[in-house]
This record gives structure tokens, sequence and C-alpha cells, in this order.
């Protein structure tokens, strides 16, 4: 009897001990994404509001270095990520390619504009994206209209740009001029010519028009909104041509742990309220009857130049070659 209570006693102490993990791991949820900290820190505050019961572990940087980190992980066979929220659907349906993520039929989409999710519902547009132009105000330049702008003697050594080699926008950004016969990679050489530089991401954007140390920037337009509005003497130009966008697409992982947590995370991303929060934070809203930023043109007086996401998937490899050939990296 003293047996039976003592192997009693050892399976009740294993069960407890593995029930909390196993409770942890159900509650549990990973994310990797391109979107910057602060702006997570406001966006996984809500979603705990809607959701205590779910522990979140993030993993952020440039959507770039996010998909190295994912590539290396499933060339190792352990792939951390449950969700992936990054910049641009191209690079998502490089990973939909390769059958590294999930369907989640049961999204609602209602909100959504068709040509915003990936018809089979593998990916979700969350925000739209846009890139133009940030100049310093303070740095008695012109401020410019035009692409072409950049170009002008004015400009001459004042100009950067993020890369595409750490930016997922600049890859969208570079591979849509260059596919563009309006632009072209003449316009990148000659921009390089004017003495045009690269930085990292567009936060090295950012920075160095915020301090002065160039007078304009290629730059996605909420970082340049929000460095306005915290008081540097910077503004954002949607030029006369157009901008490039993208929409921040949020896909589950084939091989997620956690999934009831990462579809909660994705109803949470296609809700209304999160879509608020996003105008909050300077983003155009793709979900319909959710009103722009102040300042920001209607949806529908936005001018986009538009790309084929065919062509521009396979051209990403060559665009950050040539990119890396004109400005180095």
């Amino acid at each position: 009897m003293r047996w039976n209570a003592l192997r009693a006693a050892v399976a009740a102490l294993a069960l407890s001990a593995l029930t909390p993990a196993a409770s942890q791991a159900a509650d549990k949820l990973v994310l990797y994404t391109s979107q910057p900290s602060g702006q997570m820190d406001e966006v996984l505050a809500l979603f705990k509001e809607k959701h205590p019961e779910i522990e979140v572990e993030m993993f952020r940087s440039g959507t770039t270095e996010v998909l190295n980190k994912l590539q290396a992980e499933v060339a190792a066979g352990a792939p951390q990520a449950d969700v992936l929220l990054i910049a641009d659907s191209v690079a998502m349906t490089d990973l939909k390619n390769q059958d590294l993520l999930q369907p989640y039929e049961g999204a609602d989409v209602s909100l959504l504009p068709e040509g915003q999710y990936d018809a089979e519902k593998y990916f979700f547009g969350t925000k739209m994206i846009t890139t133009g132009i940030i100049y310093n105000t303070a740095a008695g330049v012109p401020k410019p209209k035009s692409w072409e702008d950049l170009l002008a003697p004015e400009a001459k050594d004042q100009v950067i740009m993020p890369s595409p080699l750490y930016s997922g926008a600049a890859v969208i950004h570079v591979a849509t001029m260059a596919n563009d016969p309006r632009f072209g990679w003449g316009y990148f050489e000659k921009l390089a010519a004017n003495g045009a530089v690269a930085g990292k991401g567009n936060g090295s954007v950012r920075d160095a028009v915020a301090r002065g140390e160039k007078a304009y920037g290629v730059i996605i337009e909420y970082m340049a909104f929000d460095q306005k509005a915290k008081g540097s003497p910077v503004d954002f130009v949607f030029p006369t041509e157009g901008v490039t966008a993208i929409n921040q697409p949020i896909a589950i992982l084939k091989t997620a742990k956690n999934v009831k947590a990462a579809q909660a995370f994705v109803d949470f991303q296609l809700s209304k309220d999160a879509a608020e929060q996003s105008v909050t934070q300077a983003y155009f809203p793709i979900m319909k009857g959710v009103t722009p930023p102040a300042g920001y043109p209607a949806m529908e007086d936005l001018k986009i130049i538009e790309a084929d996401s065919k062509t521009l998937l396979e051209s990403t490899e060559d665009t950050k070659k040539r990119f890396a050939d004109i400005y180095g990296g």
C-alpha cells in the first residue's frame, strides 16, 4: 500500500509539473514583426486587454532580418514563430509558395477591400503604408513636389534612402520604381550620381533628416508624420507621380505551435479596434469605414504607382543585387 501511495504521489507531482507548462504553451504566442517596437508595445497592450490569457513573445527587426531569422530556423528544423506581421505581400507570397504558411479560413475579411488579402486566406493586409519624400523644413531647401526633384542641384549630397538589403518596404519601393518605365534603374543611378546615399531601414532616414544631416529622404509616410508630431522640423510629401505602397500583411506559420492564440491575434489585427489604433499611429487604414489620419489624402485620392506582384517577387534578389552594386552594401 505504501508503494502504491508513493507511485500515486509521484504521478500527481509529474502531472502538476506538466499541466502548467501545457497551459502556458496553449496561452503563448510567438510573434515575428517588422513594425516598430514602440508601436508594437501599444498594439500588444490593446491585444492584452482583449486576451489577457495570452502571453506574447516578440522578435522585432527589419523585414529582411526577420525573414533571414525565420529561414535559418526553418533550415535548422526549428522554426519558432507562430505569426508573422511584416512589410509586404510579395514576401508573404514567397513564403506561401515555399509552403511555410497555413490558411486561416475562418478569418473575417468583411472589412477588407478585395485585393488586400490572399484569395486562399494565407495572409491578410492590415494597413496601407506608402513611400514618399521627407524633407527638413529648417534646412533652407526647396519643398519637393516630385521624385525628379531629388535629382535637382539643390538636392546634391542631400538625399538618403532606406536599403532593400534591410527594409521590406524599400524592396517594394525600389523594385516598383525600377520596373516603371518613367524611372527604371537609370533613376537610381542618377540619384547616386547626385550624391544620394543608402542608410539601413526607414528609421535611419528619419533620424538623418530630423537631425539635419540630410535635407531629403525617401521614407514610409507614418515615420515622417510621427516625427513631425514630436516637434522635429520635418514634413512629408506625396510626390506628383505617385507613391509606392505595401499593406503590412499578417500570416500564421504552418509550423505554428500555438494556432488558437495565433488565430486570436489575426482576428484582432483584422478588427476595427486595431484599424482605429493604427490611425493613431499615423497609418493609412485599409479597412472600410475607418478615417485616415488628419492631413492625409482620402484613399480614393491617393495616387499609387502600380506594380505586378509576380514581377516584384521574381525580381527581388536582382533588386537587392543591383541596388548594392550602385550604393554598396
